[in-house]
């Protein structure tokens, strides 16, 4: 996106009600706040979080079935 496409946006977004401009000013407020975060995932944690956002069924466990797992790892 160039920069004259950013601008062109951000002229639209001041012909928007004050509420609407209030919000787009907080969702950048938020996005510089995560730009200045020192977590990051790694590509291997990015390519994880996308498989497991694409898979059709993801499979939740009961609270019995995690209990199981971590009591069989504790042993």
């Amino acid at each position: 996106m160039t920069k004259e496409q950013v601008k062109e946006i951000l002229d639209r977004v001041l012909t928007w009600p004050a509420e609407r401009q209030a919000d787009v000013a907080h969702m950048v407020e938020l996005m510089e706040e995560q730009d200045k975060s020192d977590l990051r995932l790694n590509d291997e944690q990015v390519e994880e979080v996308r498989r497991r956002l694409a898979e059709p069924n993801p499979k939740f466990l009961t609270l019995e079935e995690v209990r199981q797992r971590f009591a069989r790892r504790r042993a």
